[in-house]
């Protein structure tokens, strides 16, 4: 493997010296997209929410800026991200606002009905057995919960094809191939959010 390759396939789980630059990457990269997924979001500020695949925290301390009354988990199975994120939030964490802990969403380590709001920023591409982790997700989200799904492609223009080459276990979906998927696993109404103009996919999928 080319070590181009051996750096975007760090992607899915980021380990080793070269997870340390791809975690790096990912803080700056995704700035813009997840910028674009928090505007769907209606929040009150008390909100208890789930972030699956939290990678460098990132978007885990944005969530504390935006429900100042609410509590945020960050769940991730790379431990350099982990590190990274615990870093990035030690305040909410010793404040009691934040957690952040190892897992995978094949078997989320959390009672069921427990969070409002369930969100995976570039992630579900990474996702195995990804039917059985949307099963999961709606498990532990509350009745009248949103689990949102925002991704960097639409996977409808073509663009996805060549990461598709360089990353090894990397899935791409459209908007409808989710939505049906989603409500196999038991939700009730699916909002999509197509961008064609600048390939980005953003999901509400409501229980």
């Amino acid at each position: 493997m080319g070590l181009l390759r051996r750096f975007f396939s760090n992607c899915g789980k980021p380990q080793g010296i070269m997870g340390k630059f791809v975690v790096a990457m990912m803080n700056r990269g995704h700035v813009g997209i997840a910028a674009w997924g928090f505007s769907h979001l209606d929040l009150r500020g008390d909100e208890r929410v789930l972030d699956c695949g939290c990678g460098c925290g990132a978007n885990l301390a944005k969530f504390l800026e935006l429900l100042p009354d609410g509590h945020v988990t960050g769940l991730d199975y790379s431990s350099i991200s982990l590190a990274k994120a615990c870093e990035v939030n030690s305040a909410a964490i010793d404040a009691g606002r934040c957690t952040i802990m190892q897992g995978n969403v094949l078997k989320l380590p959390f009672y069921d009905d427990l969070f409002e709001i369930v969100t995976a920023f570039e992630t579900v591409y990474f996702w195995p057995e990804i039917a059985r982790c949307f099963a999961e997700v709606y498990r532990v989200l509350k009745h009248g919960g949103v689990f949102m799904i925002t991704n960097e492609t639409s996977g409808k223009t073509g663009s996805h094809e060549k990461w598709q080459k360089m990353v090894d276990g990397m899935s791409v979906y459209t908007g409808e191939e989710l939505k049906t998927m989603l409500m196999g696993a038991g939700f009730v109404r699916i909002e999509i959010d197509e961008d064609l103009k600048h390939d980005r996919l953003n999901v509400l999928a409501y229980k």
